[in-house]
C-alpha cells in the first residue's frame, strides 16, 4: 500500500463517489481538487461548474477562487451569476453540490456565518455565499471537512444551510425536496445519513484509523453502521495523478 496523508484519503475518497455523468457544482479547496481528479482518471466526461458561471471546466491547474483565469480559458462556456442561479442551480440541472463547513451537525446543517452568540460573535465567518441555495438545489450533496470537535458540533452556533434539519425533522418539513447531504467526507472516515433518524453515522473508516479516534473528534455521539467497512487505500494512479495536479498548480501561482 502506497504512502499517504490523510488529506490525499478525503479527496481521493471524495472523487471516487463521482460518476462520469454528473453534473458537479464545485467548489474551491478540497471539492475542486476532488472533482478535478475523478476528471482526470475514472469519471473525464464529468461536467464541472463554478459558481462564476463557468461551465464544463477542465482546468490544468486548481483555480484559487472561483475568479480564477484558468476556469473561463478552459471552460466550455460562461455564463452569467443570474443565469448560473436561475436557470442551472434553480432548474435542477446540477446532480451534485459540494459544500464546506466551519460547523457541522449530525444532520448535516451547515454553519459558515458566526461561531458564539449572532449578535456577540467570537468569529464573524464569511457567511452563506450561493451554499444556502446549493444545499437545497443541488439533487444531493456531499461535504468534505477535516475531521475536529470544534467544526463537528452537537449544536450549531448559526444555521447557514439547511441539510436534514436541526432536529433531523426532513427537509420536506421546510419545502425542500432534494436528497440534501448525502456523504460527509472527511480524513477520519466516510459517513451517510442514517435511512431512519438522518443523523450522520461511520460508514466507513479509512486506512489505520479507529473508532475511538473518530469519536475523539466528533462533538455528538457518533453511531457506526452495522457493517463499518474500511475505505479502500489510494491507488498508485490515484496517488500520481492528485500529487501531479497539486505540484502543476503550486508551481503555476509561484510562478504567478
Amino acid at each position: 500500500m502506497p504512502d499517504f496523508k490523510p488529506a490525499e484519503m478525503m479527496t481521493i475518497a471524495a472523487a471516487r463517489a463521482l460518476s462520469n455523468d454528473d453534473v458537479c457544482f464545485v467548489g474551491i479547496g478540497a471539492p475542486s481538487a476532488a472533482c478535478n481528479l475523478a476528471r482526470l482518471t475514472h469519471a473525464p466526461d464529468i461536467t464541472l461548474i463554478y459558481e462564476s458561471g463557468t461551465i464544463g471546466t477542465r482546468p490544468d491547474v486548481l483555480p484559487l477562487s472561483i475568479g480564477d483565469g484558468e476556469l473561463c480559458e478552459t471552460a466550455l462556456t460562461t455564463v452569467s451569476g443570474p443565469e448560473m442561479f436561475r436557470y442551472w442551480l434553480q432548474g435542477g440541472r446540477i446532480t451534485i453540490g459540494f459544500l464546506a463547513a466551519a460547523q457541522i451537525d449530525k444532520y448535516g446543517n451547515i454553519n459558515t456565518t458566526v461561531v458564539g452568540d449572532y449578535h456577540k460573535p467570537k468569529v464573524r465567518l464569511p457567511g452563506g455565499g450561493g451554499a444556502p441555495e446549493i444545499a437545497i438545489s443541488c439533487g444531493e450533496i456531499f461535504i468534505t471537512a477535516r475531521h475536529q470537535k470544534r467544526v463537528f458540533v452537537d449544536k450549531l452556533d448559526f444555521i447557514t444551510s439547511l441539510g436534514h434539519g436541526p432536529n433531523g425533522e426532513g427537509r420536506a418539513a421546510f419545502g425542500v425536496h432534494t436528497k440534501g447531504p448525502t456523504k460527509l467526507i472527511t480524513d477520519l472516515c466516510v459517513m451517510e445519513p442514517d435511512p431512519e433518524t438522518l443523523a450522520f453515522t461511520v460508514a466507513s473508516l479509512h486506512p489505520g484509523v479507529t473508532r475511538e479516534a473518530v469519536r475523539d473528534e466528533t462533538g455528538w455521539s457518533v453511531a457506526f453502521a452495522d457493517s463499518v467497512e474500511e475505505t479502500p487505500p489510494p491507488t498508485d494512479e490515484e496517488l500520481t495523478v492528485l500529487r501531479d495536479l497539486q505540484a502543476r498548480t503550486k508551481a503555476a501561482h509561484a510562478a504567478g
